[in-house]
């Protein structure tokens, strides 16, 4: 048994952590912390969590950092720093589920979240959190820079073909859209029921803040620099995400060939499925779980301009951001991978 603690537990990615963790064979929530409400019971801000009965603490560095052995952070960019230096140099584990220590180019960070990164000798140690890539490392890890949820979308849909000879990987168009909890609990007007409400609009075009993460990754799995265009919208729905992923090929691939690449390299991976030919993955699908759902298409009707069109979706609390800080946890801590993640999705 883990004791475990969070810091920012009272939006939707620390309300998704407690519920995943309350019932976790070896994890125990020792702490949950907000600064605005701080002393309150963390059931009356988080609804569906009766059955949880601690309080909400001040983010009292040194006194929370007595009761846990492993961290999690649901905090925006920036504030994370600090936070993870102390627990660091007080040999705890961390997982940090801000963007603050994902991107290993310190003037990249500065460029894209227009802040200084505090702590670059600490981006040398932290592992990108994408278990499918990275288990081996994971699994010595003392802290994790959990992945975007866009990203995690975008890069497991492209993995098992970003530096294969039969793809141009100069030609990737990323298409993804997302529900609106994807811009976290904050009240704020562009994200009201009556401006989302049976509309959809793109946002961030050409200047996301995960396109540099992608990027970063794509690059590391392929051994080469990637560029790639990613376009983000907004739809109307609570969560997931869905993202159709477009690559130039040779005219020569076959498709069936194609598919039996994604299902050898996901072949041993708890949550990704690659999905029958034919069909399409849904953010119904896989709301509220921790699975990966990908489909590919092969779009050959031109001579000189092939195109592979690959499908994925996911929920983006949880294996965008959640349940996949749960399942590094899992891996860090030598615990059964599909440890407390193995719930079905919801439907309808």
């Amino acid at each position: 048994m883990i004791k475990v603690a969070i810091f920012g537990g009272s939006g939707y990615t620390g309300g998704e952590l407690i519920r995943i963790l309350h019932h976790h064979r070896n994890a125990e929530i020792t702490a949950v912390t907000s600064e605005r409400l701080a002393g309150t019971p963390v059931s009356d801000t988080i609804r569906n969590l009766k059955d949880f009965h601690l309080n909400f603490e001040k983010p009292d560095l040194k006194a929370i950092t007595k009761k846990a052995d492993l961290f999690f952070l649901c905090l925006p960019h920036k504030t994370s720093q600090k936070i993870v230096s102390h627990l660091n140099k007080a040999g705890k584990k961390v997982i940090d589920l801000s963007a603050d220590f994902r991107l290993k180019d310190i003037k990249t960070y500065k460029a894209w979240y227009h802040n200084e990164h505090l702590y670059p000798s600490l981006l040398k140690n932290a592992v990108y959190g994408l278990p499918e890539i990275y288990r081996e490392t994971i699994k010595s890890a003392s802290i994790i820079a959990n992945p975007g949820c866009y990203p995690t979308s975008a890069i497991l849909a492209l993995a098992p073909v970003i530096g294969k000879n039969f793809v141009d990987a100069d030609s990737i168009i990323i298409d993804s859209k997302s529900g609106v909890s994807g811009a976290g609990r904050k009240p704020s007007q562009p994200f009201m029921f009556c401006e989302v409400n049976e509309s959809i609009k793109a946002y961030a075009v050409s200047s996301h803040r995960h396109t540099p993460e992608i990027e970063q990754e794509l690059s590391n799995i392929s051994t080469r620099k990637i560029k790639v265009i990613f376009t983000p919208h907004l739809i109307p729905m609570d969560r997931g995400i869905l993202s159709t992923v477009y690559i130039r090929v040779k005219k020569n691939v076959d498709i069936a060939a194609i598919h039996k690449l994604y299902r050898e390299f996901y072949r041993s991976e708890p949550f990704v499925r690659v999905l029958n030919n034919g069909l399409y993955p849904t953010t119904k699908a896989v709301a509220g779980s921790n699975y990966c759902d990908i489909s590919v298409f092969l779009d050959n009707r031109s001579k000189n301009n092939n195109v592979l069109i690959i499908l994925s979706a996911i929920d983006n609390l949880l294996k965008g951001a959640s349940s996949q800080a749960v399942q590094n946890m899992n891996i860090m801590c030598g615990f059964d991978e599909t440890e407390g993640l193995m719930t079905p999705s919801l439907f309808p």
